[in-house]
């Protein structure tokens, strides 16, 4: 891994962390593409980027953050589901971060969802996130849960689990913001920690490791913060269909291009 691949996975972290695409999905096929894999630093470099790209919703929405107890007890409770499978599946989740494929299928299914996701939830009665109740929360981190499959991408799955509990398109997109600050944070330190627990660190070069991570982590932030105000507008005027379409369609050039490169890899 260099400094090209670098800025080229943090520049795609931002973009696609808060759309409805799936930003691990796009950091698995991107890796496989330029012929980086996924070894040990990879995954950790995508999971530690992604923090990155999650603290720009602290400063874009700080005032939310300093406003009450309650909102970070919200929080608490929706990312509990995701604390407890992540723990039970963890060894699981990373079989299937190395496989493409099931990042493609996973970019069909949820994007045939999105389709149809504006019209089946089209009637919402709770418009902002303070008017969110800790059952609704959870409810919605369960839905967040799904999101450890790669391809299904966090965002779309807990924004539509919010849509189904009667949240408007922008409640539902900014509490799932909010919502990726303790899952990322808490992901990120367990990986880390896993890390240096394996004595990883100690077995490569520590400084290109972590200049690679600061590097990324900036890059990811900063786009990021353009990506959620430019999301958030285009959401409330167009919905989700544009991101459906551009989900099957990927999953489907991804599927083709697996296919193609195995076939070739046996001949």
């Amino acid at each position: 891994m260099n400094i090209i691949h670098v800025i080229i996975l943090a520049i795609i972290e931002g973009i696609t962390e808060f759309l409805p695409v799936s930003s691990t999905g796009h950091m698995v096929v991107a890796s496989a593409l330029m012929g980086i894999g996924t070894n040990e630093f990879v995954k950790l470099f995508e999971i530690v980027i992604q923090l990155g790209a999650i603290l720009s919703v602290v400063v874009l929405y700080y005032k939310r953050f300093i406003r009450s107890v309650d909102f970070y007890v919200k929080l608490v409770i929706g990312v509990i589901p995701a604390v407890i499978l992540g723990v039970l599946l963890k060894k699981h989740i990373d079989k299937l971060l190395e496989s493409p494929l099931v990042v493609a299928i996973a970019f069909v299914v949820g994007g045939i969802i999105l389709l149809f996701v504006d019209d089946w939830f089209n009637r919402p009665t709770i418009k902002e996130e303070k008017n969110i109740n800790r059952t609704t929360a959870f409810k919605i981190g369960i839905f967040q849960c799904l999101a450890m499959i790669p391809g299904v991408s966090r965002s779309a799955a807990s924004i539509v689990g919010g849509m189904s509990q009667k949240l408007s398109r922008t409640a539902a997109a900014e509490f799932s913001f909010f919502l990726a600050v303790p899952t990322m944070f808490g992901a990120t330190v367990k990986d880390l920690w896993d890390f240096e627990k394996n004595g990883y660190f100690k077995t490569t070069d520590f400084h290109q490791d972590i200049k690679f991570l600061v590097i990324g982590s900036v890059i990811a932030f900063f786009v990021a913060m353009l990506a959620i105000k430019s999301f958030i507008t285009f959401l409330e005027k167009r919905g989700f269909k544009l991101f459906g379409w551009y989900r099957i369609l990927a999953g489907i050039v991804i599927i083709i291009l697996y296919f193609t490169t195995t076939a070739l890899h046996n001949a």
